[in-house]
């Protein structure tokens, strides 16, 4: 009985000492957990330890940043085959701009919060009405130009100029026209733009698969077929850097394989 008392002891100040151990992490500890996580590719589990860094601190600016890009990078990878993907997307979506708007208020002469802010929205406002992505497209803008200003050196923030730019070039003339009686005025973007930003986005980090995929396709809207080509193969040949890099290589594949098909 004394024997059988003593182990329920032991087994309470385990579950005491673990208790406080749990406790005892900050933010700061969630976050390195979630960095580590993120390096290995694991967006779901670093997502989850970014959510307790802000729970442990809810004004903490990396950890507002950096859950942000989390939720933007789970919803991107959410398969169309699951059910409700659409749902679940957008609600990862909302949740990132949100955090990302936070992040921004916490620190507003950072890149990283704008930065994200801006990707969050911009992910975001696919999901809704054209009206709204209008509307939406104006403050990313401003977001965008605004990461770049407190740091020139953000690959990101120009990654992000370029592809603005592009999709705004790509609404023509009659829909534009049209598009504003009905919404308003539509900024205006440029293929050549697209390509300048794009260029500075690769001159940063050559190493990043997804510049050089974005960059091929700005570079067919210009009717650059052999640089388009140049950069689809670069994608190919790069090491994977991130989660996202096997699914820019099928994309980057993708592209080759209709570009081989416009010119037979």
């Amino acid at each position: 009985m004394k024997g059988s008392s003593i182990f329920k002891v032991i087994i309470w100040m385990s579950f005491v000492v673990t208790a406080a151990f749990l406790c005892a992490q900050t933010a700061e500890d969630y976050i390195r957990q979630g960095d580590e996580y993120y390096a290995q590719f694991d967006d779901a589990r670093a997502l989850e330890a970014y959510r307790l860094a802000v729970e442990a601190d809810p004004a903490n600016y990396e950890a507002l940043w950096k859950l942000s890009r989390s939720c933007v990078d789970v919803a991107d990878r959410i398969s169309q085959n699951e059910p409700g993907w659409q749902e679940k997307q957008r609600k990862l979506y909302k949740e990132a701009e949100s955090y990302g708007r936070k992040a921004v208020k916490a620190n507003p002469n950072d890149t990283w919060g704008h930065f994200y802010f801006s990707a969050a929205m911009g992910k975001y406002a696919l999901t809704l009405g054209k009206k709204e992505q209008i509307d939406m497209s104006k403050v990313i803008k401003a977001e965008i130009e605004k990461a770049i200003e407190l740091d020139n050196t953000n690959d990101y923030a120009y990654h992000a100029l370029g592809r603005w730019h592009r999709r705004m070039a790509e609404i023509g003339g009659a829909q534009r026209f049209l598009g504003g009686i009905i919404y308003g005025s539509i900024p205006k973007g440029s293929f050549e733009e697209s390509e300048q930003a794009l260029k500075k986005a690769v001159d940063l980090r050559p190493e990043y698969t997804n510049h050089h995929l974005e960059l091929g396709r700005t570079y067919l809207s210009l009717k650059k077929r052999d640089l388009a080509k140049q950069e689809f193969e670069k994608v190919l040949e790069l090491q994977v850097t991130s989660s996202k890099c096997e699914d820019y290589k099928k994309e980057a594949q993708a592209e080759l394989e209709a570009l081989k098909k416009k010119t037979k």
